[in-house]
């Protein structure tokens, strides 16, 4: 056990206080008033960038943000040669970036600002100052990323999406059931919008997060009978992601699943953050609870802005 370490693990798990936790979550989710959510949470640990008269994009947006500062934070805590972890799991911040960017490229900015990752940017820097779908795929092909395999909206995202998934099981073994068990409901959900027929399908990327078997069930597939192409999704993942599309036969099963794929990241971290190591498996695990709190205060947020609702609504949901 190394000094470097034992900072890093201890910071890790006190990091984890800096949740709104599930009591607060199911308050906020059942609050009337849009003011009040937002002063109360703007006064626990959203507060760094939670505001009053922010609308709903803004504060989900600002919830997200807090998340990324206490990553940026813990990341200063790790030892240098492990750094690298920390800014492959930060990659969606570089994702939302670039989606925010494609909507300016084609004239809807949503007029929220960028995320800021600092150290954690694996190729941001670049690909802010592409000025078309064409260059931004270039910048995207020179760096970690690599080649979505298009320029459309549609391959940038649904490319970045699976390489960040082949990324973080690579970087992180730890996570690699949740990196190829999310890249398994991005391949899901790019199927029911019609998105991964044919040759929309970046073979190559598929084949780098859940493996040629999948890759090749996927790019043979024609989109037109929903259900048999989630079944056949399904059967030819490895077991390492097959279990995030169990039971997953319909369009209305993915909201379902989404939601489970979260609640088994919260359970594994939990144990992973109470393990007596001095190494990545607390730290991974504290990220990942802090993940989820965010995700859930987003939910909470999204049917405070719709005047409340009852706690069995939002226990559905999330």
């Amino acid at each position: 056990m190394s000094a470097g370490w034992a900072a890093a693990t201890v910071r890790a798990r006190a990091a984890t206080s800096r949740r709104l936790g599930s009591a607060g979550v199911r308050t906020l989710a059942a609050t009337t008033s849009w003011d009040e959510a937002l002063a109360a949470l703007a006064a626990g640990p959203y507060g760094r960038e939670v505001r009053q008269g922010q609308d709903l994009a803004r504060a989900q947006h600002a919830v997200a943000a807090t998340f990324l500062w206490n990553v940026r934070v813990l990341a200063g805590w790790l030892p240098r040669e492990r750094s690298d972890v920390l800014r492959v799991i930060s990659g969606w911040a570089e994702i939302a970036n670039v989606d925010d960017l494609l909507r300016s490229l084609h004239g809807r900015p949503s007029g929220l600002p960028e995320y800021q990752l600092g150290s954690l940017a694996t190729a941001w820097p670049r690909l802010s100052g592409a000025a078309d779908p064409a260059r931004l795929r270039a910048e995207l092909a020179s760096s970690a990323w690599t080649d979505p395999g298009g320029e459309d909206n549609r391959a940038i995202q649904l490319g970045m999406r699976l390489a960040l998934a082949a990324r973080v099981s690579s970087a992180a073994p730890g996570a690699r059931r949740w990196a190829d068990g999310a890249a398994a409901l991005v391949l899901a959900r790019a199927l029911t919008d019609g998105a991964a027929a044919g040759s929309s399908v970046p073979h190559d990327l598929v084949a780098r997060a859940l493996g040629p078997a999948t890759a090749r069930a996927v790019t043979n597939q024609t989109v037109g009978d929903i259900g048999a192409d989630l079944v056949g999704l399904s059967a030819s993942l490895p077991s390492s992601a097959r279990w995030a599309m169990v039971d997953v036969t319909r369009l209305e099963d993915l909201w379902q699943a989404e939601a489970r794929w979260w609640r088994t990241v919260d359970d594994n971290a939990r144990s992973m953050v109470r393990s007596s190591g001095f190494d990545l498996v607390p730290v991974l695990g504290a990220v990942a609870l802090l993940a989820v709190d965010a995700w859930r205060v987003r939910a909470a947020l999204e049917l405070a802005a719709r005047g409340g609702a009852p706690l069995e609504l939002f226990d559905a949901v999330v």
